[in-house]
């Protein structure tokens, strides 16, 4: 359904996937990720930037809205 059509797509979904532990928090929610790291981090592993400034925003919007409604349900 929402699977990458494309190389440099799933280059940089398989990179979404391991930026779990560069999140920014706030007390009771997260505000995005550390893009410093995810491009650093990107670049390691020969994402091409252009790809990395396309697909990472969107994706980090849907990380944090969904993140945040789960934190939300869990405190009830």
């Amino acid at each position: 359904m929402n699977r990458p059509l494309s190389l440099e797509g799933t280059q940089v979904w398989d990179l979404a996937q391991r930026l779990g532990g560069q999140l920014r928090i706030l007390p009771g929610a997260v505000i995005g990720w550390d893009m410093g790291a995810a491009l650093s981090l990107g670049r390691a592993l020969g994402v091409p930037p252009l790809a990395m400034a396309e697909f990472l925003p969107p994706i980090e919007a849907v990380m944090v809205r969904k993140t945040n409604e789960t934190l939300a349900a869990e405190r009830g």
